[in-house]
C-alpha cells in the first residue's frame, strides 16, 4: 500500500503517458532550486529534476551578496542562510601573502567592511552579505522548493526535448531504474550547469571561450585558527611560484568554515596532460600554501575544472528559457556566480506566474533576455577582468612567474629596499592593490543593475549620472527599470524595509499622503486587469511613516507621486506627480509591463 503520492509512474507500471505539470525546471544547483523555490512560493507547479543523487559535493560558490540576501529575505529564508553562514564582520581582511605563514604583501577590506564604504552597504539594503558555501545553500533552497510544492527528482537526467504550441515535452532518464520517460510542462528552464545540454539543444547564441585557463580544487581539513583568526577573512591569496600559471590569477586558501575546513585553488597549464592530484599531492600544495611543512592534513577532495569566459547573449527560445551558469560561464572572481544565477530566476518566476494565470501577455517572457543578457555579459567580463588584474600586481613586483623560487623571492624582497627603485615598486605595488579593490568592493555590479525592456515604462530615460565609480559604487535611483531603493520606514511599534512593502506575489504602488488617489486607482485597475496591486501611503498617520525622513530623498518622486514596484522589486513606471486621470495611468502602465492588449 503506497504511503504517499507523488504524481510519477511507479517504475514496475506502463506508463500511459507524460506526467505533466506546469514547469519543469533541469538542474537543482542555485539557479534551479531558486526557481523551483520562486514558482513554488507563487503557486506555481514545477517538477525539478537533476542527474545527481543530491545537492553540491563541493564548497564552489560561497560569496553571498546583499542583492540575494535580499531576495532570501522576500520568500523567508533569509534567517536559515544566516543560520548557516559565516558572518559579514569575519569576511573581512583578504590578505595577500607569500603562504599564510609567510610574509605579507598587503591586505584589502573587502565585502564593505572597511569603515569608508561599510555605510555604503548598511544605507543600500536591509540585509548584510555573508559567506555560505554551496554545499550548505542548496538543501536550504531545494527543502524550501520541495516543501512548498516542488517535485524533486534526484538521480533523473535529462536526455531531450521538443516543444510546440503549446508546450513542452522532455524526455528523461531515471538513472537508478535505466527507464526513460516524458515530462509535460508549459515551460523548461535549463539550470543544468556551465555543460549545460538544455542551452546546447537550444543553440543559444554564446560570445567568448570555454577553459581559457585550468584550475584545481582541493578541499581540506586542518585547524589554522592561530595562523589567521586575528585577520579573519574568507580569501588568503598566494604569491610563490606557479601561482599565474592556469588558475584564477593567484593561488588561493579559501576558508570553508572558519577556522577549520579550507579550500585551495591552484591553477595549472590548460594545454598539457591534466595533473594527476592524488593525496600525497594534493597534502603538499596544501603546505606550500600554507607554509607549515609537516602540517596534519586530511584532503577531503580534489578536482580540476576550466576558467571560463562565456555569456549567452539570449536566454531564451519559445517555451524554454536557460538560467545561471548554462548562460553566464565565468570565474568565480568577485563572487558573481551563484548571485546572479538566483537572480535570473527571480527574475523569470514571476513573469512565467503571470502569463500562466492569464495576468501577462506572452510577450512578457520575452523580457527575460532582454533584462537579464546585459547583466550575463557585464558580470563574465567584470569576473574575467578581475582575475587579469592579477597581473598588475605580479608586474608591480617585477615577477612574471617564471622565475625560480629564489629568484621570485629576491625580487619581491626589492620592495623593501631604501633604495629610489624601492620606493618605486612600493608605489607600484600600492597601485596594483587598489585596482584589485574592484574585485572585493563591487558595490554597483552588485546592487547597480537597470533593466530595459518592453517591462519597464520609461526605461533609461531619466537614469543619474553616476555621482562615483558607477562599478564601485551604488547609487540609488528609482528611474524605471533600477532596484528599489531600501529605506527604513514603519511606525512607533515596527520598522521595516521598504522592500518588505512590496512582497514578490504583487505589484506595488508607493506613493504619499497627497498621493492618496493613487488608491482608488490601484483598486480598480487590479480589478480591471486581475491582477494583485496593493498601494502603500507613507505619511504620519498612516499605517507606514517615513521614520528618518529618507525616503522623502530617496524616492525622487513628489509627494502626490507614485512609484510602481514590480514583483522582483524593480520600478516597472514612475510618476511624478498626481496624475489628471490617475486610473487611466495607471492602467497604461500596466498593461504595457504586462504586455496586455485587452
Amino acid at each position: 500500500m503506497a504511503i504517499f503520492d507523488d504524481g510519477l509512474p511507479e517504475t514496475d507500471a506502463p506508463v500511459s503517458g507524460p506526467v505533466e505539470t506546469e514547469v519543469l525546471i533541469v538542474g537543482s544547483g542555485p539557479a534551479g532550486a531558486s526557481a523551483a523555490l520562486f514558482l513554488s512560493t507563487l503557486g506555481v507547479d514545477n517538477i525539478m529534476v537533476t542527474k545527481y543523487r543530491w545537492t553540491a559535493n563541493t564548497p564552489r560558490a560561497h560569496i553571498t551578496n546583499q542583492r540575494t540576501m535580499e531576495i532570501f529575505r522576500d520568500v523567508a529564508i533569509e534567517d536559515q542562510v544566516l543560520a548557516e553562514a559565516t558572518p559579514h564582520e569575519l569576511m573581512g581582511d583578504t590578505v595577500f601573502c607569500t603562504s599564510i605563514t609567510g610574509e605579507e604583501i598587503g591586505r584589502i577590506r573587502a565585502w564593505g567592511t572597511h569603515p569608508a564604504r561599510h555605510a555604503d552597504y548598511e544605507l543600500a539594503s536591509p540585509s548584510w552579505n555573508c559567506d555560505i558555501p554551496q554545499t550548505y545553500l542548496e538543501p536550504i533552497l531545494v527543502r524550501g522548493a520541495t516543501v512548498r510544492g516542488t517535485q524533486t527528482r534526484f538521480s533523473t537526467e535529462y536526455l531531450s526535448h521538443v516543444q510546440d504550441a503549446d508546450g513542452v515535452t522532455a524526455t528523461v532518464l531515471d538513472r537508478l531504474t535505466g527507464r526513460e520517460y516524458a515530462i509535460r510542462a508549459k515551460y523548461l528552464i535549463g539550470a543544468d550547469g556551465a555543460r549545460s545540454k538544455v542551452a546546447t539543444d537550444l543553440g543559444l547564441p554564446m560570445e567568448g571561450q570555454m577553459d581559457i585557463a585550468g584550475s584545481m580544487n582541493i578541499t581540506f581539513q586542518a585547524d589554522l585558527s592561530e595562523l589567521v583568526g586575528h585577520r579573519p577573512s574568507v580569501l588568503y591569496w598566494v604569491i610563490q611560484p606557479g601561482s599565474n600559471i592556469g588558475g584564477i590569477g593567484a593561488g588561493l586558501v579559501r576558508m570553508v568554515r572558519p577556522w577549520h575546513e579550507w579550500l585551495i585553488v591552484w591553477g595549472y597549464d590548460i594545454t598539457r596532460e591534466p595533473p594527476v592530484i592524488d593525496t600525497d599531492a594534493a597534502t603538499q600544495i596544501v603546505r606550500n600554501l600554507v607554509g607549515v611543512p609537516d602540517l596534519g592534513v586530511t584532503i577531503t577532495g580534489t578536482s580540476l575544472w576550466g576558467n571560463n569566459e562565456q555569456y549567452a547573449t539570449r536566454l531564451q527560445s519559445g517555451r524554454v528559457f536557460c538560467a545561471g551558469d548554462a548562460v553566464h560561464k565565468h570565474p568565480p572572481s568577485n563572487g558573481l556566480g551563484s548571485n546572479t544565477s538566483i537572480q535570473d530566476s527571480y527574475n523569470l518566476a514571476w513573469k512565467i506566474a503571470a502569463v500562466l494565470r492569464g495576468r501577462a501577455g506572452d510577450e512578457l517572457l520575452e523580457t527575460y533576455s532582454a533584462e537579464r543578457a546585459p547583466v550575463a555579459e557585464q558580470i563574465v567580463r567584470r569576473a574575467n577582468k578581475s582575475a587579469r588584474e592579477f597581473g598588475r600586481l605580479f608586474e608591480a613586483m617585477g615577477i612574471s612567474g617564471g622565475e625560480s623560487e629564489a629568484e621570485m623571492i629576491a625580487k619581491m624582497d626589492g620592495r623593501k629596499a631604501n633604495t629610489p627603485e624601492g620606493a618605486a615598486k612600493r608605489e607600484a605595488i600600492r597601485r596594483a592593490m587598489e585596482i584589485k579593490n574592484y574585485e572585493f568592493n563591487a558595490h554597483g555590479v552588485e546592487l547597480g543593475q537597470h533593466y530595459a525592456s518592453t517591462a519597464v515604462v520609461g526605461a533609461g530615460s531619466s537614469l543619474p549620472t553616476p555621482e562615483r565609480d558607477p562599478e564601485l559604487y551604488y547609487q540609488p535611483s528609482t528611474a524605471p527599470g533600477a532596484r528599489l531603493p531600501h529605506a527604513w520606514v514603519g511606525n512607533s511599534n515596527r520598522k521595516c524595509s521598504t522592500h518588505d512593502l512590496a512582497p514578490y506575489g504583487r505589484f506595488t504602488l508607493l506613493t504619499g499622503i497627497i498621493g492618496e488617489p493613487w488608491v482608488a486607482a490601484a483598486a480598480k485597475v487590479g480589478a480591471t486587469l486581475g491582477v494583485p496591486i496593493e498601494t502603500v501611503v507613507i505619511g504620519p498617520g498612516r499605517e507606514i511613516t517615513d521614520l528618518y525622513f529618507d525616503w522623502a530623498v530617496l524616492r525622487e518622486v513628489d509627494e502626490d507621486g507614485v512609484l510602481l514596484v514590480r514583483p522582483d522589486k524593480h520600478i516597472g513606471w514612475r510618476s511624478h506627480r498626481l496624475a489628471d486621470a490617475p486610473e487611466d495611468a495607471l492602467l497604461n502602465a500596466m498593461s504595457v509591463i504586462l504586455s496586455r492588449k485587452d
